[in-house]
């Protein structure tokens, strides 16, 4: 209620009707606190009030900015005349880029004024953009809080040591790289956090700081610490995790006051024992020699690394605790007494399904779904998964794991961080229990749990928009969430082709309960780009309502009261879901903004369709989003060839297509993915919704090319395709998207075509695997031969063939690329026939060069084996004498 009534009373008293500035602003200069950071023209209400009422202006105490404000500049000169100032803070972070993230302010610098603000004792200049400390600083004498985190600066000044009076300083990410020798002079400094800096060494005055009770070194270059570090005997917290550490010093452990001490992930190989013997030492993630655990202990697996590229696996938990990092990059914490007995957890990675992955409106997939088992179990505490993510690009979208319960899913709690080690970007949650997990990027939520007394909601995407709840709104405690969608005035216009038609932000609104609000719910929205309240035309100005799934929207306009003030409208609901704003002259405003809507979910895509040049017969298929199309194209123009992309269409995320392959052109229809002949695809954004397949021509080509075309069908499968499928009538309810050429070149002699010896080799009767699995035969290796092309040396050494086996196959061969392949294929097939594993490492090797379409190609073949012997035993009756000796012993 506290918060609600400072930001209201901002909202009154810093005057958005032109009429009662003057006055209101008195009352909010009464307490001698100006808090604008909340505002997107906070500085522009700071000039107005320090020109309208400069004289109890000068008297503020405390002031709030946000340094993300384009009036920043003209703001900055005006403050050193605040001579009463003992609080500034001046932080960006307050807006976020097309990627989510926070965007550091415009502040570079400072004018020398500042150095007159005498009482100022807390200076915040967080999340900008300084590269040089301002030298004014050191002229505050009174400062004793200072933070310049998430800023770029390199060094501190010589004389920073001037600051006589600092007790906290943090420099966090920055780049620092040394430190001056004055810092010692900081005697009253209490807490130092440095890290996530570069600094390389430690000059020996920072021991002088006796009264420092924390300090923070983590994340930086360290590879030693000076011994005078043992002079800090105030100090309690000491973090030293995620440097180079080598050694520390043994008189760290004589600190009387330490209660803690974090070596975490440095290069330490030994300790001293003194160390070791403390209570409270973190030493993990070190490559430690006489201090690491035995094998018996369980602790060795603490950094497991399962290097398999396979989408399943399985890997053990005992009570010591591990952590476990997949090749693919998602890691595991598992805290010690998290799993009271050795635990066997099975992971595997599945392909989303839309009838199962139901994302809501403007979610983003950004990942495929993890599934970990055993499901159900309860773990003794949290354990910690890392995923990584392909990095969205919509504006005002925040990334969460998103995780299924077996009936619903709902977001996690997650915290997203850049990876330096394996250059992605990463989601942690930490769960209690296992099931499966996604990634996604969703609208950015703001939410808060509404008591009996009200309170207030508002976006931290746009400040502007507000919720107000009054006393007595409700009788229990309510949990909302408030979402917001800008859509900027452009996207209006070319949508609707109408420049006179405007648009607020979409507001969208939900709780925990079916139960409407004993009392109406105060919104404020912004009024539409363009319009004010001096120059409002309200018969112009609609109030639509929309249901959850933005199918329908109905102008409330008559049912609300409506209230104006220069720049926003304010009016009243009971129930929550879509709200927006329109201003036009149109009278039936519902379908256009249905029409706006469903556009706002549309991505642009193009198809492409490129055939391999070593082996044409080889097709890749994508859907491409329209941004992307370019960066793609260069990266496969060495490797493949084909037409222009399409042209362009939109599609849903989620939305299914088909890809058909006709005039004379075929494909394997024992593929799991094909259905009636044509291949399913699931669009998602940000995955690759790529395909790559073998085709082949049922025409008797007669040494004459092939002339086909791929065709991309929307929605259900089509009942028949057309001959002339350009001719289908194009727009969002046709079920054809695009046609593009295929040309298959006149076939050379296939190697299984001859059962006699192929280009000079004759192989025995080969037969991988066992019946049961399915065989992999002669021929099918054969068809496997001819699609490996010059990444034959590359698969090869994932097979296991030596550099020196490789290099002798290529001499032996020289000149001639198909019976190198051969020649490597069919010797590991022979040294492995036996093996009844041999045909997994296959597929695997296969997935490792890169070539999964030939791994594709396997799994299908061992199926349709699989199937074949299948139905084999059931037809000679053995399925069923099996199950009557089984039921006969049962019954013993």
């Amino acid at each position: 209620m506290q918060k609600m009534a400072e930001l209201q009373g901002l909202r009154d008293e810093c005057g958005e009707g032109t009429s009662e500035a003057p006055a209101l602003a008195g009352s909010c200069l009464a307490d001698n606190r100006l808090n604008l950071d909340v505002y997107p023209d906070g500085c522009r209400r700071f000039l107005q009030l320090f020109k309208e009422q400069q004289g109890e202006v000068v008297q503020v105490e405390f002031l709030r900015l946000s340094s993300n404000d384009c009036l920043l500049d003209t703001t900055l000169g005006s403050i050193p005349h605040l001579k009463h100032l003992k609080s500034l803070v001046l932080k960006g972070g307050h807006a976020r880029d097309e990627f989510g993230s926070y965007q550091h302010g415009s502040l570079t610098s400072l004018p020398p004024d500042f150095g007159h603000l005498r009482c100022l004792t807390h200076l915040d200049l967080s999340f900008n953009r300084l590269s040089i400390f301002p030298s004014c600083i050191l002229h505050l004498p009174s400062l004793r809080v200072l933070l310049v985190s998430h800023n770029n600066l390199v060094t501190l000044p010589e004389d920073f040591g001037h600051l006589s009076k600092l007790t906290f300083f943090s420099a966090m990410k920055n780049q620092l790289k040394n430190l001056p020798q004055s810092i010692g002079e900081l005697s009253m400094l209490q807490d130092l956090d440095l890290s996530e800096n570069a600094l390389e060494l430690l000059p020996e005055e920072v021991g002088n700081l006796h009264n420092c009770r924390e300090l923070d070194l983590s994340g930086n270059h360290l590879v030693s610490i000076p011994d005078s570090l043992a002079n800090l005997k105030s100090l309690r917290r000491l973090h030293l995790h995620s440097n180079l550490l080598v050694t520390v010093p043994a008189s760290l452990a004589s600190l009387p006051n330490l209660s803690r001490l974090d070596l975490q992930n440095n290069c330490l190989r030994a300790i001293p024992a003194e160390i070791q013997a403390l209570p409270f030492v973190h030493v993990r993630g070190n490559p430690l020699g006489e201090t690491e655990p035995s094998p018996q202990a369980g602790l060795k697996s603490l950094h497991n690394v399962i290097n398999s590229c396979m989408s399943s696996g399985s890997f053990t938990v005992t009570s010591e605790g591990c952590r476990v990092v997949l090749a693919c990059g998602i890691h595991f914490y598992f805290p010690p007494g998290a799993a009271s007995d050795p635990l066997r957890i099975y992971f595997r990675s599945l392909t989303p399904d839309p009838q199962w992955v139901k994302l809501r409106h403007h979610d983003v997939l950004l990942s495929r779904v993890l599934e970990l088992q055993p499901h159900g179990v309860q773990f003794q505490q949290e354990v910690q998964i890392w995923m990584p993510y392909i990095s969205p690009q919509t504006r005002q979208h925040e990334v969460v794991v998103r995780t299924f319960s077996g009936q619903s899913w709902s977001d996690l709690e997650t915290r997203v961080k850049w990876s330096r080690k394996s250059k992605k970007c990463v989601a942690r949650c930490c769960v209690l229990h296992f099931s499966w997990f996604l990634v996604v990027s969703r609208l950015v939520q703001n939410e808060c749990k509404v008591p009996a007394e009200g309170t207030l909601l508002f976006s931290s995407v746009d400040p502007n928009i507000k919720v107000i709840f009054p006393p007595g709104v409700t009788k229990e405690p309510r949990h909302v969430k408030l979402q917001v969608l800008p859509v900027s005035a452009e996207e209006i216009q070319e949508i609707t082709a109408n420049a006179g038609c405007r648009a607020s932000p979409l507001l969208y609104l939900s709780q925990d309960s079916m139960v409407d609000f004993l009392k109406p719910v105060r919104i404020q929205l912004p009024l539409p780009p363009g319009v004010t309240g001096l120059n409002l035309d309200r018969s112009r100005l609609h109030v639509l309502h929309g249901d959850l799934e933005g199918q329908t929207w109905n102008d409330i306009t008559s049912e609300v009261v409506l209230e104006f003030t220069h720049l926003y409208a304010v009016f009243e609901v009971t129930h929550f879901s879509w709200y927006w704003l329109w201003y036009t002259t149109k009278t039936y405003i519902g379908g256009i903004a249905k029409k706006v809507y469903e556009r706002l979910r549309l991505y642009q895509v193009n198809f492409i369709a490129l055939q391999r040049k070593r082996d044409p017969e080889q097709v890749l298929l994508q859907c491409v989003p329209k941004h992307k199309v370019d960066p793609v194209l260069k990266k496969l123009q060495d490797r493949y060839r084909g037409p222009e992309p399409s042209d362009m269409v939109e599609m849903f995320e989620g939305e299914q297509f088909f890809a058909a392959f006709e005039q004379g052109i075929s494909i394997d229809m024992d593929r799991p993915d094909c259905v009636d002949g044509r291949l399913s695809f699931i669009f998602y954004s940000h995955l690759k919704n790529m395909k790559e397949i073998y085709v082949t021509s049922p025409v008797d080509r007669k040494g004459q090319a092939v002339k086909g075309q791929v065709s991309f069908y929307r929605g259900a499968v089509p009942d028949s395709i057309p001959e002339d499928a350009t001719r289908r009538r194009k727009g969002p309810d046709s079920l054809w998207l695009a046609t593009l050429p295929i040309k298959l070149p006149q076939l050379k002699p296939r190697w299984d075509d001859n059962p006699g010896p192929v280009y000079g080799f004759s192989f025995p009767p080969l037969n991988l695997g066992n019946a049961e699995t399915g065989y992999l035969t002669q021929a099918n290796l054969l068809s496997i031969a001819r699609r490996v092309g010059a990444d034959w040396q590359s698969i090869g050494l994932n097979l296991g063939l030596t550099y020196q086996q490789i290099e002798r196959i290529g001499y032996n061969n020289r000149e001639d690329l198909n019976k190198q392949i051969l020649d490597m294929l069919f010797s590991w097939a022979q040294q492995n026939s036996e093996d009844p594993d041999c045909v997994s490492k296959l597929i695997t090797a296969m997935k490792d060069s890169g070539r999964q379409d030939i791994a594709d190609e396997i799994e299908a073949i061992i199926e349709l084996g699989r199937q074949k012997y299948s139905e084999s035993i059931r037809r000679v009756g053995l399925e069923q004498e099996s199950s009557t000796e089984d039921s006969a012993i049962a019954m013993m």
